[in-house]
Formats: structure tokens, sequence, C-alpha cells
């Protein structure tokens, strides 16, 4: 992990705050504020007793040579939004951090880009690489040799078996299952509890029926 830096969240909703909880007390770095576009700030300009500015006149008051900054947004637009901001930062010359929770299980020379977040209790094993703009929420299994490429969230519990790429602007549901070697073409949504056993098209929808409820009630029922 690189040495502390002051800290601009990009985002006001839940992401930001837990990202903000998970920084100040798991990383060297000191959330100092969260901006937004000014068309969005909120009525209560402050989260978690830090002020939250517009992103417009950011550097009037956390100028770029003493702060770094996160994009700490959710999955919208298949990540496009999140891909906005971030570039918004980098274009205004702020450096964007990456964190690796310390409760993930990793290996030396983990190779990962910037404005990337992984949780606790994620397995990442050897010789994987992850790109920039990428969420990793709890709990997931990335197998040796995997390769998630940029703008990426996967959500908590998926198994990417090894040699799995996931190419850009994916979303990736709860439980998801990779096989090993296949290839997750870019802006597909892979949802919740699908099993993934060949290479997809870009844009495909993988999605599993959900569970239709018993036609008895629960008391109905001899338990």
């Amino acid at each position: 992990m690189s040495d502390g830096r002051k800290v601009v969240i990009f985002g006001a909703t839940d992401f930001a705050r837990i990202a903000a909880f998970y920084l100040d007390h798991d990383s060297p770095h000191e959330v100092v504020a969260f901006c937004v576009d000014e068309a969005y700030l909120p009525e209560e300009r402050e989260l978690l007793g830090r002020p939250i500015v517009a992103f417009e006149t950011l550097e009037e008051t956390h100028p770029p040579g003493e702060h770094a900054m996160l994009a700490m947004i959710g999955f919208s637009g298949l990540n496009s939004v999140r891909e906005q901001a971030y570039e918004k930062c980098k274009a205004k010359g702020y450096e964007m951090i990456s964190y690796v929770c310390s409760k993930a299980t990793t290996w030396p020379d983990l190779d990962i880009g910037e404005n990337t977040f992984i949780f606790e209790d994620n397995v990442i094993q050897p010789f994987v690489r992850i790109g920039s703009n990428v969420v990793l929420w709890s709990g997931n299994h990335i197998g040796h040799d995997a390769t998630i490429e940029d703008h990426v969230f996967i959500a908590s519990h998926a198994v990417v078996s090894g040699h799995v790429t996931i190419k850009d602007h994916c979303f990736v549901g709860v439980n998801a299952t990779f096989r090993d070697g296949v290839t997750v073409a870019p802006r597909c949504i892979i949802g919740a509890n699908a099993v993934v056993m060949k290479d997809t098209q870009e844009g495909d929808v993988l999605a599993v029926r959900h569970t239709e409820p018993h036609p008895k009630k629960s008391w109905e029922l001899n338990f």
C-alpha cells in the first residue's frame, strides 16, 4: 500500500460512505472531503463529518498536488458513470488511489490499476491482473492467471476460475461461477447465480430465473 495521502472521494452515496469507512480504518490515507458535480450537491453538505464540495471548484480548496482522489460510484451504465468520474478526476491532475483490504488474501506482485477497490475476504491467487476502476466486493475467488480488465464490478462470492478473462465494462452478480479459461466479452451482465461455461459475446446478458414461491404458505407445511 502506498504512503498515506489526503484523499477526496468522488461520490456521496452509500458507496462513497462505505469506501471512506474502509480507508479510515484500514489504510494510511486520510479522507478529508467528498465531492459531486455541482448540480448534484445535496442539501446537507456533510457526510461522516466531512464536507461535500462541488467538483467544479474542488482544486480551489483541495488542490491536486496536496490531495489524491478515489471515484467510488456504483455500477450504473455498466460502470460508465464511475468511469466518467474517474476520467474527470485524472483530467484535473489528481492521483487516483487504489485500496486492497488487509483482510483480503493476496500474493506478492499483485498487478492492479488505479481507482480499484478490493474488499475483505477476496482470495486472489498468483499471476492475476486487475485493471483500473474495478470494484471487487467481499468474498470472491479470483483464480490464478485470471485477468479482470478496466471498469468492472464484481459483487460478492463470485468464483472466477483460473485463466478466465473478464473484459471491460462488465457487471458480475453474486454467486456467479466461471469455468476455467472462459473469456467474458465487454459490456456483459452476468446475473446472480449464473454459471458461465463458454465464451460470451459482447453485450450478452446471462440471467438465471428467480426462485418461484411455493404454492403453500410456511404454516401450511409439515415442518
